[in-house]
């Protein structure tokens, strides 16, 4: 896959703060159709860092009602990667 595809937008929040921060852990919103060893690529391209794990999750999209109208909110898919220590991103000291 194209890093550029990969990597939809970086996640934050108060938990991904305090990870980033104690742990050296990023959040990221990925493609649903890319893999650990695509976003392990994509951010050691686009950022110039060495990645020493990748996790991801699927969250499935709720069903949401107004009143007889019934929608269904789209599947994301979140990667937290874990750099190596000393190294940083710094998209996420610049916000």
């Amino acid at each position: 896959m194209n890093p550029y595809s990969v990597l939809v937008k970086p996640l934050l929040s108060e938990k991904s703060n305090d990870a980033r921060e104690l742990d050296n852990k990023y959040s990221f919103k990925v493609d649903l159709k890319a893999t650990k060893a695509d976003v392990r690529k994509a951010v050691e391209k686009l950022f110039d860092v060495k990645v020493t794990s990748v996790q991801t999750l699927v969250t499935r999209g709720k069903i949401k009602r107004r009143g007889n109208q019934v929608g269904h909110l789209s599947n994301t898919k979140k990667a937290i990667v874990t750099l190596v220590e000393g190294a940083k991103i710094g998209l996420f000291d610049a916000l």
